[in-house]
């Protein structure tokens, strides 16, 4: 781990791995096994401690609460965890495509107002 960035900067820090595994399950309200479970599924990868011991980052936990909103639900694990996946990956692609558009209409504008002079 990071131990040499200053506290404040890990603390806003949304992927620095702050919290143990028992204090995660606590936190969403679930099991170790659980978190272990999702991290089988390739859902999350948490950080490992010097002593080897798993470590969850804020983002990690909101990833996982999102999979135990669909477990509770009745999805079964393993779909719980590839609909999380692909909706991440949809938030990315948006996110990627307003880009683009936002560029696009700054390139379209560059080129319509050369057009006028």
């Amino acid at each position: 781990m990071t131990a040499d960035r200053p506290l404040s900067d890990r603390l806003d820090d949304d992927d620095y791995p702050a919290y143990t595994m028992g204090r995660a399950a606590e936190m969403l309200g679930t099991t170790p096994a659980f978190l272990r479970a999702i991290g089988e599924a390739r859902l999350i990868t948490p950080l490992r401690s010097e002593g080897g011991h798993r470590r969850y980052s804020r983002y990690q936990l909101r990833v996982a609460a999102r999979a135990r909103e669909l477990v509770d639900r009745g999805t079964p694990i393993e779909a719980a965890c590839r609909i999380v996946i692909l909706e991440d990956q949809l938030e990315e692609a948006q996110r990627i495509n307003a880009e683009y558009r936002r560029r696009a209409g700054h390139t379209a504008s560059d080129v319509s107002g050369s057009r006028n002079d």
